[in-house]
């Protein structure tokens, strides 16, 4: 017999599961109120890359029209094992950051994000981590009862 356990994950150990890349969820408050859509990712130089449209709903949803402002924004990574009933989730919390600048530009492409729909997204977006948070479901075995 197995008991179900819920452990809150260090953030070396939210870096490492989020370092394998795949898909998440960004979270923010648009125009049309809360948003999230699931986007590919990956893990590159402490930030999370992804690409889009420009001048995308998404791109133009985290624009501030202010001059080096940035949107708040979430975004989710998770993995599970229904049939075990195991999983982990990462929460990260930060800004939202249009990669504009030639520089930047050639540092993202090397992490070599490749979005998984069709057409022309070669609009990158980096989310600038202030908060990491993590937990995991596991089952332990249950000790013996006396």
């Amino acid at each position: 017999m197995s008991e179900p356990v819920l452990e809150h994950l260090e953030e070396s150990e939210c870096l490492r599961l989020m370092s394998l890349g795949g898909i998440g969820r960004i979270a923010y408050s648009g125009p049309a109120g809360v948003t999230i859509l699931p986007v590919n990712y990956k893990l590159h130089e402490g930030a999370v890359v992804f690409r889009t449209a420009q001048d995308s709903p998404l791109d133009e949803d985290l624009r501030t029209g202010i001059a080096h402002a940035e949107y708040k924004v979430a975004f989710e990574i998770d993995s599970f094992d229904l049939a075990a009933r195991e999983g982990w989730s990462i929460l990260i919390q930060g800004s939202a950051h249009h990669v504009d600048s030639a520089a930047e530009r050639a540092s993202v492409l090397e992490a070599g994000v490749e979005p998984w729909p069709g057409g022309n997204r070669e609009h990158f977006l980096r989310i600038i981590p202030v908060q990491i948070s993590g937990r995991r479901i596991r089952h332990v075995a249950k000790p013996a009862s006396e």
